[in-house]
């Protein structure tokens, strides 16, 4: 998909710059001066996902990654934003945020991070051996050293810290 033509691209550039320099609210401010079909362009609602997300604006988070999904349901990235946000959102939790995600099991079944993912949500359910399972299948789609070494770090996993040490 072709990037939005200039003075969009420069906008959608300049929010980006925004963002790196940890100034959301400006970066927000350079999306919303875009064009209406610009600023439905992926690349621009992946952005507009950061940067409502770094203010912790979970709803808009939310129905940014929706749309991106509607737009392009091949980023998987898109699915995990919004499951991101649905943990967060009001009225979200870990219940919605494991709903949003799990069709994204079907659609990329090589992903390491969607399996990675819903391991985090279904451990902080309590629902540990399944959870446990996903945590395994992603070892299994990505680079199991750098699985462990992440897993290591996430508090959402800490319930299965011990299995995943025994693993080596």
């Amino acid at each position: 998909m072709n990037l939005p033509d200039p003075p969009d691209l420069h906008r959608l550039r300049a929010a980006q710059g925004w963002l790196e320099l940890g100034l959301p609210r400006e970066a927000a401010e350079e999306l919303a001066q875009m064009g209406d079909v610009a600023r439905d362009h992926p690349a621009a609602l992946e952005l507009g996902w950061a940067t409502a997300a770094a203010q912790a604006q979970w709803n808009q988070a939310y129905a940014l990654g929706d749309r991106l999904i509607q737009r392009d349901p091949t980023l998987v990235s898109a699915w995990i934003h919004r499951a991101y946000a649905a943990r967060r959102m009001t009225g979200g939790g870990l219940e919605r945020a494991l709903a949003a995600l799990l069709p994204a099991a079907s659609h990329f079944p090589e992903e390491p991070m969607v399996a990675y993912n819903l391991a985090c949500y279904l451990i902080r359910l309590g629902r540990i051996e399944e959870g446990w399972r996903w945590y395994a299948e992603s070892e299994v789609r990505g680079d199991p050293v750098e699985m462990r070494q992440q897993a290591l770090k996430d508090e959402d996993l800490m319930e299965v810290w011990e299995r995943i040490r025994e693993l080596g």
